[in-house]
């Protein structure tokens, strides 16, 4: 089994790529933002508290986060692999999914980071905001208070999955079919 962590600001792709990976692959997508969104449309308890830090440009607590991930892998025990997108963002978390992944029998095989610089990511990101309706995409203070977030709290995660000889980093930037290309390589060499 094959599970990776698709890494990178918000903007860089991660839900597009992850897209074409789990059909080419057959692993199971689970981002975190679309769970989130969907219990915010939802008016779930989980989506209402979620939503209150989204709103913010904040992180999501990594307790919520965590359990919610928790859930999701287990609905899904026949699957061939899996696709994190969106967690985790925090070397706490990172340490949380190992335990709970270790418990299944299963571990990380990489995690593949998309770099893309960010006056590309905000232009990305606020078209999105266009497109969607999404209120965290639409403001650029808010967008920049979300890649603060990023370089405080998940770089340390580059750290964490190098020690590993996990980390890949790949260029985020150019036609989507040549970026997925790039990770495929990746994934190919595991």
């Amino acid at each position: 089994m094959i599970n990776i962590i698709l890494f990178g600001k918000p903007g860089a792709g991660k839900g597009t790529q992850a897209e074409f990976l789990k059909k080419h692959y057959g692993f199971f997508h689970i981002s975190t933002g679309d769970v989130f969104r969907y219990n915010i449309k939802n008016n779930t308890e989980l989506g209402l508290l979620a939503k209150s830090f989204m709103d913010q440009g904040d992180l999501v607590p990594d307790e919520v986060t965590i359990n919610m991930l928790k859930a999701e892998v287990e609905k899904q025990p026949n699957a061939q692999g899996f696709i994190f997108d969106g967690f985790p963002r925090t070397t706490a978390q990172s340490k949380a999914l190992d335990l709970f992944l270790e418990e299944k029998n299963m571990a990380i095989s990489a995690t593949i980071a998309l770099e893309a610089n960010d006056e590309t990511l905000i232009q990305r990101l606020l078209k999105r905001g266009q497109d969607s309706g999404r209120i965290d995409d639409q403001d650029e203070e808010k967008i920049r208070n979300r890649f603060d977030e990023y370089n405080s709290k998940t770089a340390p995660l580059i750290a964490y999955y190098q020690a590993q000889g996990k980390f890949h980093t790949i260029d985020g930037i150019g036609e989507i079919a040549e970026i997925t290309k790039r990770i495929q390589n990746v994934i190919d060499s595991l």
